[in-house]
């Protein structure tokens, strides 16, 4: 039985065309995540520090930047995440969001930071 292998994404760029930094320097930590967004929830504004993707299963999420500018993203669907720039996801559809995110990071790296001021 043949393996079938489909490729999902391969870029050097975010969503929003921004070029990719380098990686971290020092020991790698790679981090999995899944999110899963009830409808109508929103992430706390934030942006991150690492290079980061994902892949929905299920749903569709938008991430809108603080600018204004926003991307839907669809179930099955990969994306290479911000770095740097104020954003937040939100589930506008009626059924849950289910994200799977991957960090390529450094111990003990804050990945991720929020902007309260924002709120």
């Amino acid at each position: 039985m043949d393996i079938q292998t489909i490729e999902l994404l391969r870029s050097s760029q975010t969503w929003d065309g921004a070029a990719l930094p380098a990686y971290p320097a020092g020991k790698p930590e790679l981090i999995v995540k899944r999110l899963v967004f009830p409808a109508g929830a929103k992430t706390e504004w934030h942006h991150h520090t690492v290079i980061n993707y994902g892949i929905i299963q299920q749903g569709e999420l938008t991430i809108v930047c603080a600018d204004g500018t926003e991307k839907t993203f669809h179930a099955g669907e990969a994306m290479v995440e911000v770095i740097g720039t104020v954003h937040r996801g939100e589930n506008r559809g009626s059924v849950p969001v289910i994200l799977d995110m991957f960090y390529a990071s450094t111990p003990n790296a804050e990945i991720t930071i929020p902007h309260p001021e924002l709120e």
